[in-house]
């Protein structure tokens, strides 16, 4: 489980195709702290780690995980938002993340609110999946609150931190980002619609 509170920014290094798989070496601040067979949330996906090098480490992604999330977009020099699993006695300082995307969405504009960011984002209304005003969302693996919030889209604020500390200060009009709704919303959803 995660939070959606970034740990760093990592950058891939180098992609290998295999058969529908996609392997990722990335390097970052964290890799040396890393260990096989560890969980970590690349972007807001959950991979595990396969492989260790000097300051970078390799993940896997399926083609199910590359379907559902922006990873297929990667190219090296992309950077990647990371998060590693949230320790049993640790602050719960963002929300539930399951690392699991439940699908891409767009950032259709970035307006500059002196001092602050506002990103909005638009996403098919079509899967099911809903935010509410206030509740909690996580894109490109980041927690964030929402607001603006329309069947097929949600604006969200960037403080200036998080923007610093992410790859929020990359994005671009027109960019594809992962996002992973709320549990709960998806859970009460669930047995609203039995």
């Amino acid at each position: 489980m995660f939070t959606g509170i970034i740990e760093t920014i990592g950058k891939v290094t180098a992609i290998q195709t295999e058969g529908s798989n996609k392997h990722f070496c990335i390097e970052s601040t964290i890799s040396k702290e890393l260990k096989v067979d560890q969980s970590v949330a690349h972007d807001g996906v959950c991979l595990t780690v396969t492989r260790l090098e000097e300051g970078k480490h390799w993940v896997t992604a399926i083609n199910e995980t590359l379907a559902k999330s922006n990873l297929d977009l990667l190219r090296p020099g992309s950077k990647v938002n990371l998060e590693r699993c949230m320790l049993n006695n640790g602050r719960f300082d963002g929300h539930i993340v399951q690392g699991h995307v439940d699908q891409v969405g767009k950032c259709v504009s970035i307006n500059e609110e002196g001092g602050s960011w506002q990103f909005e984002i638009e996403y098919d209304a079509n899967t099911g999946n809903v935010t509410v005003e206030k509740g909690s969302v996580t894109v490109n693996g980041i927690s964030l609150t929402c607001f603006n919030s329309k069947t097929n889209g949600f604006t969200v604020a960037i403080i200036p931190y998080t923007y610093a500390h992410t790859s929020m200060q990359d994005l671009k009009a027109g960019d594809i980002v992962n996002l992973e709704f709320d549990i709960v919303g998806k859970y009460v959803k669930r047995l609203l619609n039995l």
